[in-house]
Parts: structure tokens; sequence; C-alpha cells
């Protein structure tokens, strides 16, 4: 059951980013952005006040850096959904474990201290290899799909799209953190709703509101979903996890993520006729061997480790 949890989590991630890149036709990004907080709002409030979740929390500060970093993210990867083909914005946004694996690399060489040894030789940085082929495997995979498959106009889309991964990677590492110090996933995804409705406030009012003239209300009701199936993917991923009995088991669940790709890449040709080439394929699934092998090195390092949001 776990499994269908995770993947049904997935479907309904790839999914919202349907919704998201057909209401872009008629909204900005910081309002698609208001709209999934406020709608998150409510739906978490009712779901953590049905399960008798205090939201009250000793930890406001923590909450308002992963909120703001999350909502950095969310913004970028909105953007990107918006003016790249779905397959690929979906796909840099999933690059989130292989940037915490490079975070990995790089924090082992900043922490290493060249002491010698009993020889009178200095050791080598601890690098470890499985990392670092990660790390290399998910970048050239990046390389495969943006070089074939965005032009010129979706460059900044592009880098917008590389930034949601790495700003993902940073928040999932303070979601960890507040984890570890027993806040409940359910508070923390509240206080991101909150920060996502605030700072797409924030943008909206500074960019100005979506002209009367380039939408109407039906056209508003495409808001709606986006923030049920955030929440409802969100909760499903995180079901996944908690019936996760066994370490195989929360492997299996954490890998499963990635048939959120493909389901974007479904999406991507069969509702909106995009073309993926060879190289964009290969690309891909470059990432998502990438994305696994760095999951799997990740549930070693941290077994319990929370569910990520996409």
């Amino acid at each position: 059951m776990q499994a269908l949890w995770m993947v049904l989590g997935a479907f309904l991630f790839a999914t919202m980013g349907v919704v998201v890149k057909i209401a872009s036709a008629w909204f900005n990004s910081g309002e698609l952005v208001l709209g999934r907080g406020l709608i998150g709002i409510v739906f978490l409030w009712l779901l953590a006040r049905n399960r008798g979740v205090s939201l009250a929390t000793q930890y406001p500060g923590m909450h308002a850096w992963r909120s703001t970093i999350g909502v950095i993210s969310l913004g970028a990867w909105f953007y990107a959904i918006a003016h790249m083909p779905l397959a690929t914005a979906v796909t840099l946004n999933y690059m989130s474990s292989v940037w915490i694996a490079a975070f990995l690399v790089g924090g082992a060489l900043l922490a290493w201290v060249p002491v010698p040894g009993r020889d009178g030789r200095v050791a080598r940085p601890p690098l470890q290899a499985p990392l670092v082929l990660t790390v290399l495997a998910g970048f050239a995979g990046v390389v495969l799909m943006l070089k074939p498959s965005v032009d010129a106009s979706q460059g900044f889309a592009g880098l917008l799209g590389l930034l949601s991964g790495v700003t993902a990677a940073f928040a999932y590492m303070q979601v960890v953190a507040l984890s570890r110090i027993g806040e409940p996933e359910l508070r923390t995804v509240f206080y991101f709703a909150v920060g996502s409705a605030v700072a797409g406030g924030i943008a909206t009012a500074a960019t100005g509101f979506s002209g009367a003239g380039s939408w109407t209300w039906p056209h508003a009701l495409w808001l709606l979903p986006i923030g049920l199936l955030a929440a409802l993917g969100q909760l499903c991923m995180t079901r996944a996890y908690a019936t996760a009995k066994t370490q195989s088991g929360t492997l299996l669940v954490a890998n499963l993520q990635y048939s959120g790709i493909i389901f974007a890449a479904f999406y991507s040709v069969v509702v909106f006729n995009d073309h993926i080439d060879g190289a964009g394929w290969g690309g891909m699934t470059l990432i998502i061997v990438s994305g696994i092998a760095a999951t799997v090195l990740r549930q070693r390092a941290v077994p319990k480790a929370p569910a990520e949001e996409h």
C-alpha cells in the first residue's frame, strides 16, 4: 500500500503541474503562489483540527526560513512550468535530491582538514565515489535536457527551473531539521502554505494583479485544484512514508516519487503536444537514475527522513 500511496502522490503533483501550466495563461506566478497558499491554509487548518494537531509552534524562526526558501523554489518552479515544456520543468525540480548529494560532497571538502598521518603523508579529502558519480550523472542529464530542448526564449525559465531544484534541496534540509526536533509534518506544511500566501500576496501587490480583461471568474476556478492537489499529494507521500515499516520499504517509497517525472512526460506529450527527442529522454533517464541513487544514499544517512514536496 505504501507504494501505491507514493505513486498516487506523484501523480497528484504532476497533475498540479498541468493545472499550473493551464492557469498561467491568465495568472502570473505570484498569483498562482498566492492561490496555492490560501487554499492550502484552509485545507490544512481543517485537517489539523480534525486530527487534533496543534498548529502552535515554538520554532517560528525555523518555519520562517523553511517557508522563505520553499516559496522561492515554488515561484521559480511555477515560472518554469509556464514557459517550458512541462516534462522539462518537472524534471529540473526533481533534481533536489542530486543537489543534496552535491552539498554533501562540498560539505565534506570544506570540513576536511589536511592533517599528516603517522607516515608524514597528508590523506586525501574524504570524497565518496558514489556521491560524486551521482552528482555528475545528474548534471549530465541536465545538459542533455536543456541543450537540445530549450531555445533562447526559454533560457531564463531553464535557469529558474534549476533554481527551483537547488532551493527545494535547501528547504528539504530544513524540513529534516524540523522533523528531528519533533515538529509534525502537517504543521510544517501549514506554515509553508502561510508563507506562500504572504509571499504571493507581496509579489502580486508589487507586480500588479492580472487585468480583468485577461481572465474571467470561471478562469479563477483553476486556482482551486492547485492548492488541493498539492495538499493531497503531500498527504499521500506522508502516508506512504508512515506506512513503510522497513528500511527496504522506505527506500522503495522514496524512489517511487520519481514516477512523477513519468507522469509529467505523459502529460507533456499527450496534453500539450510537446516534442521530446532522444537526448531529452536520455537526460530525463539520467536524472531519474541519479535521483534514485542520491535518495538511497540519503536514506542510509538519515533513515527516517520526511517526505519531499514538489
